[in-house]
């Protein structure tokens, strides 16, 4: 049986009352809420097949970046099915049973999720694994092997470098399973057991995991309010003569900070002069508010970029890449030979298709993080004005200074008022960072509402008194 159309004019007047309740400031969150109700009080039948986002946008008005994230919503609850080459069709979600919310921001006992600084996928990751799945017969008379990736996926990549200004040709790219993978191997390829591996500080706590794993010293250098203590930075690597340097300088994880041409440039010729092979991860480059980072520009054979998919587009899609001397990639080639044999083939056809493929998806994205950015620390403020809360230049979280050295006790209280945090301490070395949080604005307005007002009632209760609350649970953090 064929579906049913929804006519755009018909769905604009049974959203009238919510267009006079709220004018020209439409939320994507009310409008996904308006939605909603017409699809529980059956006016907008099951099945039924939504107009498509430009046409609705035209039709209430709205611009498409409001129509896309009111959908989005809509599909995470249960509420949209989207498919492929057909449209999106009104559901229900599935019902109970013990399963995690849909959203993935509570679990099943509804607690809020302010460890993980992620995003759900962008809508045009499920077209690019279609589109994946439609070349990979192309592919499938190989053995499907790929030590360095494939050349549709590296060229892409090299060509995103080469667009802003950094020759590159696909053969200075290798493919990995993702950042976390693409550091891991780069430390066993070109470390040795014992080597210092200078770090900002604080820094992306997986990257101190993956440094001491690889049987290597984190060697952490400080960084000011403001950013990298360049003098501090450069003294230090010329006193010790690092092996590595580990530095996150396009949107730093956890403060969100963004290293100049000229910081960068001073940086790589202290490595040079050192003997030190310089990795700046690149992860979140793409997520930035008011202008893009500085372009990356060639520094010298000993500077190696990382970059990936997994903070742009979606977590689940594991695709990360070096861009790196030939001698280096020789050398990881040699390494993950006995680690892994390659990437699948079909997840570096989605992320070819993505890279290569339509930016809006990641200008839409940057702006709607820039507002729910805005919104929390909005309503921290208001909340809890001890607390400091400076904007970032971009990423996706923010880096909050409490008035005291309490973080993992706060983040004991948080959870029992239903919020789960990732202290300070997670994003150093020593047990450094008790006076801070982090804080992603990765969820949608309504849960950073209640995730505030939880942290609100766990600041209270330890309020002279915390030392008698228990030790936070572990948590995953991303």
């Amino acid at each position: 049986m064929s579906s049913a159309l929804v006519n755009p004019v018909v769905l604009t007047r049974q959203l009238s009352e919510w267009r006079a309740a709220h004018g020209d400031n439409a939320a994507y969150r009310g409008l996904a809420d308006a939605l909603k109700r017409l699809i529980l009080d059956g006016r907008l039948p099951l099945d039924a097949k939504l107009p498509g986002e430009r046409r609705l946008a035209e039709a209430l008005g709205l611009s498409r970046i409001t129509i896309s994230a009111a959908l989005d919503r809509l599909r995470a609850e249960g509420f949209i099915i989207s498919r492929v080459g057909s449209g999106s069709f009104t559901a229900l979600p599935a019902g109970p049973g013990g399963q995690r919310d849909p959203l993935h921001h509570r679990d099943a006992s509804g607690v809020i999720d302010m460890a993980t600084a992620v995003m759900p996928a962008s809508r045009h990751v499920h077209d690019a694994y279609a589109q994946a799945l439609a070349s990979l017969p192309i592919h499938l008379p190989g053995h499907g092997y790929g030590p360095v990736g494939i050349e549709a996926l590296r060229g892409v990549i090299a060509r995103s470098y080469a667009d802003l200004g950094l020759s590159t040709r696909a053969d200075d790219i290798v493919v990995t399973a993702g950042a976390q993978n693409a550091l891991a191997l780069l430390l066993r390829a070109v470390g040795r057991p014992g080597d210092a591996v200078m770090i900002d500080h604080p820094t992306f706590h997986h990257a101190i995991d993956a440094i001491v794993r690889a049987g290597l010293r984190p060697t952490p250098v400080a960084m000011t309010p403001e950013g990298w203590d360049i003098e501090a930075l450069t003294t230090a690597i010329a006193r010790t003569r690092p092996r590595l340097i580990y530095l996150i300088g396009a949107h730093h994880n956890p403060t969100g900070r963004v290293m100049t041409a000229a910081q960068e440039a001073l940086i790589a010729d202290s490595a040079a002069r050192a003997g030190s092979i310089l990795i700046l991860d690149e992860t979140l480059r793409e997520l930035w508010f008011d202008r893009p980072p500085p372009p990356p520009r060639d520094l010298g054979a000993h500077v190696i970029r990382l970059g990936s998919t997994s903070k742009s587009w979606w977590g689940g899609l594991r695709i990360g890449w070096l861009r790196a001397a030939p001698e280096t990639i020789a050398a990881i080639v040699r390494t993950r030979a006995s680690l892994d044999l390659g990437v699948p083939i079909i997840e570096q056809l989605a992320a070819a298709a993505l890279i290569g493929g339509d930016p809006s998806p990641l200008a839409e994205r940057r702006e709607r993080l820039s507002a729910q950015e805005a919104h929390l620390r909005r309503r921290l403020a208001e909340t809890l004005p001890d607390w400091d809360t400076s904007r970032p230049l971009g990423g996706l979280s923010l880096w909050v200074g409490l008035p005291r050295p309490v973080s993992e006790t706060l983040a004991a209280s948080a959870s029992r008022f239903g919020v789960r945090i990732a202290p300070g301490a997670r994003f150093g070395v020593g047990g450094a960072f008790q006076r801070f949080v982090r804080l992603p604005f990765t969820l949608p307005e309504a849960d950073l509402d209640a995730a505030v007002d939880g942290l609100a009632s766990a600041w209270t209760a330890i309020d002279g008194r915390s030392a008698r609350l228990p030790a936070a649970e572990p948590v995953m953090v991303l």
